[in-house]
């Protein structure tokens, strides 16, 4: 049975955008590229198996669309900073300044590691989705899929070290 697309459309669209802006799309093209995806969801979606989770096969057409975006040289140089969706309330001004700051830190240490990389620490470490579950909705070997995980994470890492000298942190 084919699911419903206006289903996935209306209930994933906020995850595919979210998705595509980790992964480097700018601003302004958010809405258009995430558009793009879900007439090629539309498109493969007789062919998806329902037995497989649905966010990692949508991750695969928002990763591959995120990818041709960035190929494109006008788009080689932006950086995407996501700014806290909302602020807490409950926490004092300089305790919001702070998680603003952290935040900010995480997306451009996140933009630093290759796309190829950055798709499997996404889905891995902020999905929780399992490395053969990535590796099938990226179609790359389990192997590969590891070691994407371990370089981005080693990537990342070491973007955050270099960010925190440059801020003048330790």
């Amino acid at each position: 049975m084919v699911p419903d697309f206006r289903e996935i459309f209306e209930s994933h669209f906020s995850y595919v955008w979210h998705v595509l802006k980790r992964l480097g799309v700018a601003e302004r093209d958010l809405e258009d590229l995430a558009q793009q995806v879900f007439l090629q969801v539309h498109g493969q979606l007789p062919k998806f198996v329902s037995s497989r989770p649905l966010r990692p096969w949508l991750f695969s057409f928002a990763y591959h669309a995120a990818s041709n975006y960035r190929a494109l040289s006008r788009h080689r140089v932006e950086l995407s900073i996501v700014a806290p969706e909302q602020a807490d309330t409950a926490a004092g001004a300089d305790e919001q300044l702070i998680t603003r700051q952290e935040l900010e830190l995480a997306e451009l240490a996140l933009s630093r590691v290759a796309l190829e990389r950055r798709a499997v620490l996404l889905l891995h470490e902020v999905e929780g989705h399992s490395i053969p579950e990535i590796a099938e909705s990226l179609s790359i070997p389990v192997n590969t899929a590891y070691s994407r995980l371990r370089l981005a994470r080693q990537e990342y890492e070491q973007a955050v070290s270099r960010l925190r000298a440059q801020r003048g942190e330790e």
